[in-house]
């Protein structure tokens, strides 16, 4: 159990790490944002790259940062009942919910997305608007990115839960 505790502290490394560096991504979007305003009011013009960068940003920054969230247990949970349980009551829910719930749904998005995914990039798909930006194929490798992501997240969130349970029993 010592080497999977191991595993699962990479794990949250890994992903504490990259919700540290997709945070930037907000100030960015900011920045950007403040920039696109003083460029129209300013100086009447504008740039559909520029604009479209924001909506890039914002997608990365909530895809990517999703595991991170799970990971500080900041995601949505209907808890009525669930914070009055004991913590190894807590760790059967969660090990139950990752197990059943959280690890194939990041599966079927992997799975469903290859193909999207892969025929944007073999076509290198561009932004319909003229002008801009000529990467979609990049934004969308995003998606199976985060649910790989959230993947790992759940498998080292399932070795603690398993943990806990276990602690529980040899007690």
């Amino acid at each position: 159990m010592r080497n999977l505790l191991k595993i699962s502290a990479g794990i949250d490394e890994f992903n504490t790490l990259v919700l540290r560096l997709v945070a930037w991504l907000s100030l960015g979007m900011v920045l950007v944002q403040i920039f696109v305003v003083i460029l129209r009011y300013v100086f009447g013009t504008g740039s559909i790259q520029i604009q479209e960068s924001i909506i890039y940003m914002h997608a990365m920054l909530f895809m990517l940062a999703a595991a991170g969230t799970y990971l500080a247990d900041e995601h949505v949970r209907v808890d009525v009942f669930y914070r009055s349980m004991t913590p190894q009551r807590q760790a059967m829910v969660n090990l139950f919910g990752c197990l059943f719930f959280l690890l194939p749904f990041c599966f079927l998005i992997i799975y469903s997305a290859y193909d999207y995914v892969a025929l944007s990039w073999r076509v290198k798909e561009g932004s319909r608007e003229t002008g801009g930006i000529q990467a979609i194929y990049l934004l969308k490798t995003v998606i199976p990115l985060m649910a790989g992501l959230l993947m790992l997240q759940g498998i080292s969130q399932t070795i603690k839960a398993f943990a806990t349970v276990l602690d529980k029993e040899e007690s």
